[in-house]
């Protein structure tokens, strides 16, 4: 049986990881990880062929070659791997997390952070027990900071993800009603994001807090911190100056005054701003060089963008939703200064017993909201809906779309990441 140490040595010399034969470079290593529907040690001997140096998989049975190596446990191995990694390099690690925005705030920050240092960002999404270790395993001796995104979904995922990253600074860009039915409730989600503080706080590390956020502050006692917000008095404050449709800020720091225009849609953006400002500044990121990061940053994977067609103008914010969020977007939209305003909203997802009251609360909202035009998808949706015009699927609102196409509206599209609520873009 291979042990970390051992595996380590042949990771020097084949620093390439793959757990997708499809996806098979030439001298990776490719894990064998297992799913709900698959079995990756059935495809130890296929990686071999496809070009891979080792196979390491975790079921005796498959060892078929001299290539494919033993371990008692492929993920657990793979996650162990990854922190003897982190550990040999000894790069400073800045983990990420939060119930919104901890995506977009994570690439503001590398992009910053970038201006100065090598910088190694997780890519895309990849946050989770996989991913985490995934990217960790991209390090290389040339970087000199890595900014770790960490999601979960259940209690005891940021404790899991933290013990794999070991970081030595943390950032919970907030925490709101999102995957209820896995944290159980409300003050589950706090728990399992502060999860992140307790590492740093048994680890004398150094936190990167929103002043004005009446649930982390207190979590916060006992950890060096760097503050941002609104007040006064702050290491960076920030305010708002315009957001029609792009988000605009001033932020002050040592006295100076920086304006940003950003691509941003959203003020609630603002934090998410403002959080990579406190930590480019607070690794010595000269102001002119965040603000050139910050203006030169666009956001994608339908995420807050704006996109014009030949009939409308679209607000895209249609990778994921939960009430904190769904809530923060249509405030946002009510107070942008344009006529015919329509709302495309998909069902919020993964939110348990608490389902049906959130997406009545939405609902309540929307009669009253005074937008132009109101369509809503899912059956979440459809349970509460009323007098809205809401249907069952994305794809039977597509059909409506068809039948009476939407022109010379500005549109607020905004769903959970099932309802693909982005396959409407081609009909609007």
């Amino acid at each position: 049986m291979e042990t970390v140490e051992s595996l380590y040595e042949i990771y020097k010399t084949h620093p390439i990881i793959t757990t997708d034969t499809r996806k098979c470079v030439p001298g990776s290593l490719f894990f064998a990880l297992k799913g709900d529907r698959f079995n990756g040690n059935e495809f130890a001997q296929n990686a071999i062929d496809s070009g891979c140096a080792y196979a390491i998989i975790d079921e005796p049975e498959y060892v078929t070659d001299k290539r494919i190596l033993y371990v008692e446990n492929c993920l657990r191995t793979l996650q162990d791997l990854a922190r003897y990694h982190r550990r040999v390099l000894g790069i400073p690690i800045i983990g990420i997390t939060g119930t919104n925005g901890k995506t977009t705030t994570k690439e503001l920050t590398a992009a910053c952070l970038s201006q100065r240092f090598e910088t190694l960002a997780t890519e895309g999404n990849l946050n989770n027990h996989i991913g985490v270790p995934l990217t960790l395993l991209k390090l290389t001796p040339s970087h000199q900071l890595a900014v770790i995104e960490m999601g979960a979904n259940h209690q005891g995922e940021i404790k899991t993800l933290a013990g794999i990253a070991e970081p030595d600074y943390g950032l919970i860009t907030n925490v709101g009603k999102a995957h209820l039915e896995g944290f159980g409730s409300f003050e589950g989600v706090i728990r399992t994001k502060c999860e992140l503080y307790d590492y740093l706080r048994e680890n004398n590390g150094h936190i990167f807090i929103h002043h004005e956020n009446k649930y982390l502050q207190p979590q916060s006692n006992g950890i060096e911190k760097t503050e941002y917000g609104e007040e006064d008095g702050l290491y960076i404050r920030g305010k708002l100056t315009t957001c029609s449709p792009f988000l605009s800020l001033e932020y002050q720091h040592k006295g100076k005054n920086i304006p940003v225009d950003t691509h941003l849609i959203g003020s609630y953006n603002l934090t998410n701003v403002l959080a990579a400002v406190a930590i480019a500044a607070y690794f010595g990121v000269p102001d002119e060089k965040i603000k050139q990061a910050l203006e030169k940053y666009e956001p994608h994977n339908k995420r807050s963008q704006l996109q014009e067609t030949s009939h409308n103008t679209l607000i895209l914010d249609a990778y994921n939703a939960n009430p904190t969020s769904m809530n923060a977007a249509i405030d946002n939209f009510l107070s942008m200064k344009t006529s015919k305003k329509a709302v495309i909203l998909g069902d919020m997802r993964e939110l348990g017993n608490d389902s049906e009251k959130e997406h009545k609360i939405i609902i309540d909202r929307l009669k009253n909201s005074g937008f132009d035009k109101i369509l809503l998808a899912g059956n979440e949706f459809l349970k509460t809906c009323g007098t809205l015009t809401c249907f069952g699927t994305t794809d039977t609102l597509i059909e409506e779309l068809k039948k009476h196409p939407l022109e010379g509206y500005t549109i607020l599209i905004k769903g959970s990441r099932g309802m693909q609520l982005e396959k409407c873009i081609e009909y609007l």
